[in-house]
């Protein structure tokens, strides 16, 4: 088998290549020259093949979502309900007014303002990266449900760097996400082990080691070294400033909260595209995740690449937690990952385990987030729609063949008509 050169240059082309890991590749077959990718396939890795799946089905999806809403938000207002009976024109009219409304004031939270853009991006950091942690693992057929856990491992984590140590500005921010990355790699890896060596599934050991990281967070900021002096309620040290995530916009407004953080998960997007498609760890994490036997028996050392690829997935999550701590509350509470590592799950869904989608999906996400709060203060509307939508997207994304349907949306030459977004779900 090629040692991978060549593999990802273009990703249209995937499964033909990850086939081979299972069959040896055809000898004698035709020799098919690739397609020269282009600039925008070269930046974002998104290619003819893959527009469809990344882009105009989660992008429908969260359009059928909004609409689906907008039903809500009409059946669930008993005035309006009423008033059908007695006026149908008026209550049609305060019924559109009323979704009008909503969506306007979830719009101009999110985007409508510096501040809306700055919670935006606020938010999105920390989802990008919990999502990107999720979709590495789908790559390599592995379901990652511990987002939450290696969050919380690699906050406090950082957490301690950044209260305990005492260095220069920069030094001590870089080390403080190095040690997060670190704990979540830890707490990531152990699952990845344990699938390895015991073939427990990852599903359940990473369940398991969620509920053991949130106990251990109560524990940790209980005791003397870690508490705050003087407060007898669970909450840590504060974090030196020479740790902080430097603040973008504190030039043009010092509320503005908005972060490096956000800088942070750009890179890490970009990072995990060339470590997935450019490289060849990558290309054996795809192989593994596209048919382990064939991977196996092509020499792929299986076993290696779960333990790997989930302490990498691991360390995403422990930066996510670290911009949490660092970017915005400057020091560890009880549940500080707002469960934002379970959201992960619907981010890498809505985004198809791709880098390019899970960026879009977790601005997405974090408009909605940043938005909600403004929506129900400018109408009836109250913010838990917003926890509605994202069921409703996450439902959509999972059945592809339904906004196909819906929308008479032809599937790609070649595809399967059920799309899998890992093969370990059924393992």
């Amino acid at each position: 088998m090629s040692d991978g050169e060549g593999f990802g240059e273009v990703e249209d082309r995937e499964s033909e290549s990850l086939a081979a890991v299972g069959t040896g590749g055809v000898e004698g077959g035709p020799v098919l020259e690739p397609e020269e990718p282009s600039v925008w396939q070269r930046i974002t890795g998104v290619t003819g093949g893959d527009w469809q799946s990344i882009i105009l089905i989660p992008l429908l999806a969260v359009f059928t979502a909004l609409l689906i809403g907008a039903l809500i938000i009409a059946l669930s207002n008993t005035d309006l309900l009423n008033l059908w009976t007695e006026d149908p024109a008026e209550a049609f009219r305060e019924t559109i007014s009323t979704i009008v409304d909503a969506y306007a004031g979830l719009f101009r939270g999110a985007f409508g303002s510096l501040r809306g853009i700055s919670e935006t991006l606020t938010w999105a950091a920390p989802l990008i990266l919990a999502g990107l942690s999720v979709a590495v693992g789908f790559r390599a057929g592995l379901f990652n449900i511990g987002a939450e856990g290696q969050m919380l491992i690699g906050g406090i984590t950082a957490t301690v760097i950044g209260f305990a140590l005492d260095l220069p500005t920069g030094l001590h921010m870089l080390l403080a996400l190095v040690g997060a990355m670190i704990g979540g790699a830890v707490w990531g890896g152990a699952a990845g082990l344990l699938r390895a060596k015991t073939g427990a599934h990852e599903v359940i050991t990473t369940i398991m080691l969620n509920w053991i990281a949130i106990r251990l967070i109560d524990y940790l900021l209980a005791t003397s070294f870690i508490q705050k002096e003087g407060r007898r309620d669970p909450i840590s040290e504060d974090i030196l400033q020479s740790a902080w995530l430097p603040k973008l916009l504190r030039w043009l407004d010092p509320q503005l909260r908005v972060h490096g953080g956000i800088i942070v998960a750009l890179l890490a997007a970009w990072v995990v595209w060339w470590l997935l498609f450019r490289s060849t760890i990558g290309f054996e994490w795809r192989a593994v995740g596209y048919n382990p036997d064939g991977a196996r028996y092509a020499g792929i050392n299986v076993g290696r690449a779960y333990t790997s690829v989930m302490a990498f997935a691991g360390s995403l999550s422990g930066l996510a937690g670290a911009t949490i701590v660092l970017g915005v509350l400057f020091r560890a509470t009880p549940g500080f990952a707002f469960s934002l590592g379970f959201d992960a799950i619907a981010l890498a869904l809505l985004g198809r385990s791709h880098p390019f989608g899970v960026v879009l999906a977790g601005l997405l996400f974090g408009a909605l987030r940043a938005g909600g709060q403004q929506m129900q203060a400018s109408s009836t509307v109250n913010v838990d729609l917003i926890l509605v939508l994202q069921a409703l997207i996450v439902v959509f994304i999972a059945a592809p063949e339904m906004i196909r349907s819906l929308y008479r949306i032809k599937a790609p030459e070649g595809e399967a008509g059920a799309e899998a977004i890992t093969s370990g779900w059924s393992t």
